[in-house]
């Protein structure tokens, strides 16, 4: 039997981890309101935080102290990861699992668009019209002006905004700054939030039920950030990125098995839209940084060969 290559593996861990992520957020949806968003949120930070932080000294990523520009980054991205949680979380609570997912899936186009708008990086016109047309499809899921268009659809939105700006800030980051170290800032600024925020509320019991999810909701975002983890350190990236959107698929069966949400015809239409546009702008990305090695390569060569 022939060996699972590097990408096949990669592809099996960001297929899992999406998974992971998506039957986490199921068990929260579970949860709905029985407990308020501050407790599973500290709850679920507490035990996410704890396994983070095990995880990086193994790595050594306390090793490296980070200097003052990335600690600002650092503190930017944990505030953003702050408010993609709330708004992400709230808008799921009281929307279609698979909506709120595909909403999410506009990330590769926002992130590109930021990219241009603050930090000047040059976007070609194929990607400015995949950006147009993802922006179409998102239009198809929201439909504004329509019954199911409420204060849940923005902060679906919001949520789609507070990642953006988070992985944006990540992009600033230094290379040399672990990537356990920094999503241990952010996991731990969340549960400080929450923390915070859960004082004006009161925490409720958990019967054997919330008990339950509540614990698959904050071991499945352990074995998420694990795998993806894993898959950073496996494969080409180019290739493994695209199956990022198999979470969508899972957000539709879990919402079909669970609660019995058929997604209708224009969600499913606006949600095939983005993942092709997103999958288009991740596979031209990947093309023009293969073109830009092969310049520097051929550049490098015709220098050497000069002196």
């Amino acid at each position: 039997m022939n060996r699972l290559s590097d990408n096949g593996r990669g592809m099996l861990l960001m297929i899992g981890t999406m998974a992971a992520f998506t039957f986490s957020d199921a068990c929260v949806k579970a949860i709905g309101t029985a407990l308020p968003l501050s407790q599973v949120l500290v709850l679920r930070g507490i035990v996410a935080s704890l396994f983070i932080a095990w995880m990086a000294a193994r790595l050594g990523a306390f090793h490296h102290r980070p200097v003052p520009r990335d600690a600002a980054l650092m503190l930017l991205r944990g505030l953003a990861e702050c408010g993609s949680a709330y708004f992400f979380l709230t808008a799921l609570r009281n929307m279609p699992l698979a909506n709120a997912t595909a909403l999410l899936q506009m990330l590769p186009l926002t992130v590109t668009l930021g990219s241009a708008v603050f930090f000047g990086e040059p976007v070609g016109w194929r990607r400015w019209l995949a950006i147009a047309g993802g922006f179409c499809g998102m239009l198809l899921i929201v439909r504004p002006g329509t019954e199911g268009f409420n204060a849940y659809t923005i902060d679906a939105l919001l949520a789609v905004a507070a990642v953006t700006l988070r992985d944006l800030a990540t992009r600033r980051l230094s290379p040399a700054l672990p990537s356990m170290q920094v999503t241990l800032s952010s996991s731990v600024l969340v549960m400080l939030f929450a923390a915070g925020w859960s004082l004006g509320e009161d925490w409720q019991p958990l019967d054997v039920r919330l008990a339950a999810l509540m614990l698959g909701t904050s071991l499945l975002i352990v074995i998420g950030y694990t795998l993806s983890v894993m898959v950073m350190r496996v494969g080409d990236v180019g290739f493994v990125a695209p199956f990022r959107y198999t979470g969508l698929l899972w957000a539709l069966l879990l919402g079909l098995v669970l609660w019995g949400e058929l997604p209708q015809p224009m969600t499913l239409l606006g949600a095939a839209v983005i993942v092709a546009m997103g999958s288009f702008t991740l596979w031209r990305e990947r093309q023009l940084r293969r073109t830009e090695v092969q310049d520097q390569v051929a550049a490098a060569g015709a220098k050497t060969r000069r002196t």
